[in-house]
C-alpha cells in the first residue's frame, strides 16, 4: 500500500508501521499508546522502543475518537445501485438509527482493491466497527488479516471463525424455488446466473441447491439447461435467457439466482412470444421491491434481509460496547443463518397437488 504523507509531503509514520517494527499486531500499539491495562511491560517496551526508532507521532484526534465512540459504523457493499445492496443499506441505516447509531456506507465496486480499501482505509478511524459484505475477497485474503475494530460479515463469500458472520439460506432457497417448480409441473427447469468453476460464493451455493431439488425429485442434472451469467444485472438475465433460447433445449421453468437476472429474462420470454408462465414459468431471488411490480409479478425467494440487518447491527453493537453477543457460546464468534422464505405471485402456476416431489 502506498505510504502515508503529511501535508508538507513528508512520510508520515502510521501505527501499522509501528506493529510491524515491534512484531505485535495494530491493536496492541493502540493500546500502548492509549495506555490501556494489561499490556505486559516487555511489550509495552518494545512498541516504545519502535515508536522512537521510527518517530510515530500520535494522532490525538483520532485516539480521543478511539477511546470514545464515534457513534459511526461502515457498511461496505460492493454496489448501491444493485436493489439487493440498496435494500440492505437501506435497512442497516434504520436498524443503525434505533440503536444511536450512524452508518458510512462505502461501495467497493466489485474490486479486491475496493474491498481491501474498506478494511485498512484512512476512513477506519472514523468509524467504531464495520458492516463487511466482500464479493472478490476469499478466506486466504482475510484469514490472517488483523484488525483494530470488531466486523461482522454478511453473504457467502467467507466463512471464518474469526469474525462474526450473519448468512443467508443460498443452498436451501435455491433448493426451495427449484423444488416449487418442480411441484408446478416443470420438468425442464434451467438455472440463470451460475459462475463456472466457482466454489465458494452465492452463485456456487445456490447451483448446489438446484442440483439437490432435481436429485432428490428423480431428475439428471442436465449443462444444457445452465446458463452462466459473469454478473448479475437485467441485461446479464437478457443475454444468459436468450442463449437458452437460442441452444433450442426445451425449457418450461427457469430459476434465476437474483431479481435482476429473473427481469431479464422475462423481458426474453416475452419478446420471443412466449407466455410467463403458461409456456415458462419464472422464479427469482431476493425478494426485491420491483419483483412485485414486474408482469407478471415475479414469485421470488425472499432472504430474510430484515433479520440479516438486525442482527449484524445487534451484534456490532455488542462489540463495540464491549459485550459478548454469543451467550450460548461465550468467547466464540456468532453465527447464524437467517431463513428464506418463498413468496408466490404470478410468475409461476399453482401446484399439481397430484405431483409428490
Amino acid at each position: 500500500m502506498p505510504k502515508q504523507k503529511g501535508v508538507n509531503g513528508e512520510h508520515v509514520v502510521t501505527m501499522r508501521e509501528v506493529a510491524k517494527v515491534a512484531g505485535v499486531s495494530i491493536k496492541t500499539v493502540s493500546n500502548v499508546v492509549n495506555d490501556y491495562e494489561f499490556v505486559s511491560q516487555v511489550t509495552r517496551d518494545k512498541v516504545n522502543k519502535a515508536i522512537e526508532e521510527l518517530g510515530y507521532t500520535v494522532n490525538v484526534s483520532a485516539r480521543n475518537l478511539r477511546r470514545g465512540q464515534t457513534g459511526i459504523i461502515g457498511l461496505a457493499i460492493p454496489d448501491l445501485q444493485m436493489p439487493y445492496f440498496a435494500q440492505l443499506s437501506s435497512l442497516v441505516i434504520e436498524e443503525a438509527k434505533k440503536n444511536g447509531l450512524r452508518v458510512i456506507v462505502e461501495p467497493t465496486q466489485y474490486s479486491r482493491e475496493g474491498e481491501f480499501d474498506a478494511l485498512l482505509g484512512s476512513q477506519q478511524s472514523m468509524m467504531d466497527g464495520l458492516i463487511y459484505s466482500p464479493l472478490q475477497l476469499g478466506l486466504d485474503d482475510i484469514k490472517d488479516l488483523k484488525l483494530d475494530y470488531p466486523m461482522v460479515l454478511v453473504g457467502e463469500r467467507v466463512f471464518t471463525d474469526r469474525f462474526d458472520h450473519i448468512a443467508t439460506e443460498n443452498v436451501e432457497g435455491a433448493k426451495r424455488a427449484t423444488q416449487y417448480l418442480l411441484k408446478t409441473g416443470c420438468r425442464k427447469v434451467a438455472v440463470l446466473g451460475t459462475h463456472p468453476g466457482e466454489e465458494i460464493g452465492s452463485a456456487a451455493l445456490r447451483l448446489r441447491g438446484y442440483k439437490e431439488a432435481l436429485e432428490e425429485a428423480g431428475l439428471e442434472f442436465d449443462p444444457h439447461l445452465e446458463s452462466p451469467a459473469g454478473f448479475w444485472h437485467r441485461s446479464n438475465g437478457v443475454e444468459a435467457m436468450t442463449q437458452l433460447l437460442d441452444s433450442g433445449v426445451e425449457v418450461d421453468g427457469v430459476v434465476a439466482l437474483n431479481d435482476m437476472l429473473a427481469s431479464g429474462a422475462m423481458h426474453t420470454i416475452q419478446m420471443r412470444g412466449l407466455r410467463i408462465p403458461d409456456d415458462i414459468s419464472v422464479v427469482g431471488f431476493d425478494n426485491s421491491d420491483d419483483s412485485q411490480y414486474l408482469s407478471p409479478a415475479l414469485t421470488s425467494i425472499a432472504p430474510g434481509l430484515e433479520a440479516v440487518a438486525r442482527l449484524s447491527v445487534k451484534v456490532l453493537k455488542e462489540r463495540i460496547d464491549g459485550r459478548d453477543p454469543n451467550p450460548d457460546r461465550p468467547g466464540q464468534k456468532v453465527f447464524r443463518k437467517v431463513a428464506s422464505s418463498l413468496v408466490v405471485r404470478q410468475s409461476t402456476k399453482l401446484p399439481q397437488e397430484s405431483l409428490v416431489v
